[in-house]
């Protein structure tokens, strides 16, 4: 199997882990080269030293934080703009950076709704990064950010509108969340084989499991409903389109076009 290098965008410290976790252990474990950029929180927090555990669980080495501001958190770093309200060249150049440098065949990120609960700082991080995936293969455009480098892929990490009852009723969920229609949905994929360790990287984020937070509740919860809820990971094909049929059993090295 050939070893394909696979870069995960997220917007905060446990997004890595819950949207697209059991896919970075199962690429970490087929050999690729696996990364993580995350747009939130400075480096010398809390929660930038819980990532880095969570990061090194999954396999992927090194945190690669953007280091602006949670939208809702302004602690998460102090001397930096809040992330949304970044100047937007700014933001798309720093990723681009992170691309070139790494290099990947494909880039995974938050769905075009910032996934099921439409947190503002998961939108922008979508943007973001469909904006720096174009941007990083193009010469003339942020010429001090290193070599251009064009990934194969971008996918988006997205939950199916089928699913999202069962994901409501197990979370408890109060309002609606968000998915993209059946259809849609190019890739399921079973990782099932890698959810201890995707639940293990969930889990060092201690702070959000200490305060109640989504990694709390998942703490809290059995075998079968932790099964029901993470052992598939849906995404969409973003670019380029069309896609192409998927392959049975989709995953490394089908993954990286």
């Amino acid at each position: 199997m050939q070893a394909t290098g696979l870069l995960a965008v997220f917007a905060h410290p446990d997004d890595e882990s819950l949207m697209a976790g059991g896919l970075l252990a199962r690429y970490a474990a087929a050999g690729a080269r696996t990364g993580v950029v995350t747009a939130t929180w400075a480096p010398g927090t809390v929660r930038a030293a819980e990532l880095a555990d969570a990061v090194r669980t999954l396999g992927a080495g090194e945190p690669r934080l953007l280091g602006y501001a949670d939208a809702r958190v302004p602690e998460s770093a102090p001397d930096e703009v809040r992330f949304c309200d970044a100047p937007l060249d700014a933001a798309v150049g720093r990723l681009v950076s992170h691309i070139r440098e790494f290099r990947p065949d494909t880039v995974v990120t938050h769905d075009g709704y910032g996934n099921a609960t439409g947190h503002p700082d998961h939108v922008h991080t979508h943007r973001l990064a469909v904006l720096a995936v174009h941007a990083a293969g193009l010469d003339g455009l942020f010429p001090d950010a290193g070599e251009p480098w064009q990934p194969g892929a971008l996918y988006l990490a997205t939950h199916p509108r089928s699913f999202l009852a069962t994901l409501a009723d197990e979370l408890g969920a109060r309002k609606g969340l968000f998915g993209v229609p059946d259809e849609q949905v190019t890739a399921a994929v079973d990782v099932g084989p890698w959810l201890d360790r995707k639940i293990a990287a969930l889990l060092c984020h201690r702070s959000e499991v200490a305060r109640g937070a989504l990694p709390g509740q998942v703490e809290r919860m059995s075998r079968e409903p932790r099964e029901k809820l993470f052992s598939t990971e849906w995404y969409v094909r973003h670019w380029p389109t069309p896609a192409p049929t998927p392959a049975p059993g989709w995953g490394p090295p089908e993954l990286a076009l």
